[in-house]
């Protein structure tokens, strides 16, 4: 099956076709690292890396290059870094840090240059600086932005089709609603590219320009490092809904001013925004939750991952407990279904049987996926195999049926633990378990039921389910 994507340019759904096969190219806006992922922020990155992980699927590991940028120069963090009383270097790399630690809890794949593993880029705003200036001098030079005052902005008069992206035609563009409105402008509309230093910034969130001292604006950023990294025409650009206007539209607007002729992206694909119990996420409603706000509180990181892309990806999504709970539930079926199977006698009876019936028996299940990353139907399919692990009768089916759910829910990112780290934690923490088990074992083999029920209560109490078998080998797992 053709892998189909909504195209926001195009406002449909549409064919993926890559503008070169063995160089298949996706850019998605990364965080301003100012302050902790909150769960809006990890639905954007977690969408993008099931994308990430379909596309090398689909081209090869070789031929997919996917830039994710760090915003480390911005207002926020100036301010951030004011009120914390600590260097903006410090700030960012304790942020940057605590991003990377959390979505790698959430099973998001990290940054690497090795085509064997697909390349993963991360630039950091600041070591693009001088390629920024050199956009921004190319922009004058074209006639689309011009100096004044110490910033350069750029003449969204220049560019008719401005607003094509977000369907905003300049006529309806208000004064003001978007961008503030200053005496140097010659148009209200007209965004800043570099803005001059204020007298109390920290040195080292300043640079020098042909303009003065100072530092890029943010859209200027993002242009910049995608060009650079993915060429001035690529397949895929990415990012939340709430990034459309103006953040994606003005990207536009400089990279095809900057190189007449380019379309810049072809695709633009675009993840809903998230609320909380209906109300959108803020501080002021005390709502905003941060992911290491529930990784603090136990829950595990895949159940946050599986809870993100319970929604398809281009639909609000409303976090609830039972959102959660319901995660919960799921990925405990889907590793009961798991522990049912080998999954490398699995892997084997594939290689030596018919292939070609397997690999199609695998695209079968990915077709969800590769139909605008429908999420919610591909974890159908995976509960699916998952009950069939569970009622086959015949082993070597439940082996089968075992590695094409692991395969299939690999290229959702979860499925990463084995059954017994999942439903016991780590090997100390069931230490005290299994000598329990034993004597429970022996109990019933003395016909002590008594001794046996004492000891699943004691058990239970502690939070461990037994789940005895017909073989008389008794497993367990946490409430």
């Amino acid at each position: 099956m053709t892998l189909y994507l909504h195209n926001t340019l195009t406002r449909k759904k549409e064919p993926f076709e890559p503008l070169d096969p063995k160089n298949v190219r996706m850019y998605v806006c990364g965080p301003t690292v100012y302050d902790r992922a909150h769960l809006g922020n990890a639905r954007s990155v977690v969408v993008y890396d099931v994308l990430f992980r379909l596309l090398r699927h689909i081209y090869g590991l070789e031929h997919v290059t996917y830039a994710r940028n760090i915003t480390d120069v911005d207002d926020r963090i100036n301010a951030t870094a004011k009120q914390r009383k600590i260097t903006i270097k410090q700030l960012t790399t304790e942020v940057t840090q605590w991003f990377h630690d959390d979505m790698a809890v959430l099973g998001v794949l990290p940054a690497s240059d090795s085509k064997s593993s697909g390349i993963m880029i991360e630039p950091k705003a600041t070591d693009h600086i001088s390629g920024m200036i050199k956009m921004i001098e190319r922009l004058i030079k074209n006639g689309k932005a011009y100096a004044a005052q110490g910033n350069v902005l750029f003449s969204v008069k220049s560019m008719p089709d401005y607003g094509h992206l977000s369907g905003r035609v300049q006529e309806e563009l208000e004064a003001g609603a978007r961008v503030k409105v200053e005496n140097y402008k010659r148009d209200p509309n007209d965004f800043v590219l570099w803005k001059p230093a204020d007298a109390d910034d920290d040195p080292s969130s300043t640079f020098e320009s042909p303009w003065g001292k100072g530092r890029p604006g943010w859209h200027i950023e993002c242009s910049a490092m995608s060009t650079h990294f993915l060429g001035t025409d690529f397949d895929i650009h990415g990012g939340g809904s709430d990034l459309m206007f103006p953040h994606h539209e003005n990207e536009i607007a400089q990279s095809c001013g900057a190189f007449p002729g380019s379309h810049f992206a072809k695709f633009w694909v675009h993840n809903g925004f998230l609320t909380v119990n209906g109300e959108k996420m803020s501080k002021s409603l005390g709502n905003f939750i941060t992911v290491r706000n529930l990784l603090d509180k136990g829950v595990k990181g895949e159940v946050v991952r599986f809870a993100l892309l319970k929604t398809k990806y281009n639909e609000p999504l409303d976090w609830s407990e039972k959102l959660l709970n319901d995660a919960k539930k799921n990925l405990d079926y889907l590793y009961r279904g798991l522990s049912t199977a080998n999954v490398q006698a699995g892997r084997e009876l594939a290689q030596n049987s018919d292939n070609e019936k397997i690999r199609e028996f695998f695209i079968h299940y990915l077709d969800p996926l590769k139909d605008d990353l429908n999420t919610p139907a591909s974890f159908t399919a995976l509960l699916l195999l998952a009950q069939q692990c569970i009622e086959q009768p015949v082993q070597q089916a439940k082996d089968l049926y075992g590695f094409l759910l692991k395969e299939t829910a690999a290229m959702l990112g979860i499925l990463e633990h084995s059954p017994q780290e999942w439903f016991q934690g780590s090997a100390a923490a069931g230490d005290n378990v299994q000598p329990l088990i034993d004597a429970r074992i022996a109990a019933k083999k003395a016909k002590n039921w008594g001794e046996a029920d004492r000891i699943r209560n004691e058990l239970k109490a502690q939070g461990i389910l037994l789940e005895d078998r017909p073989d008389g080998t008794t497993d367990w797992r946490r409430e």
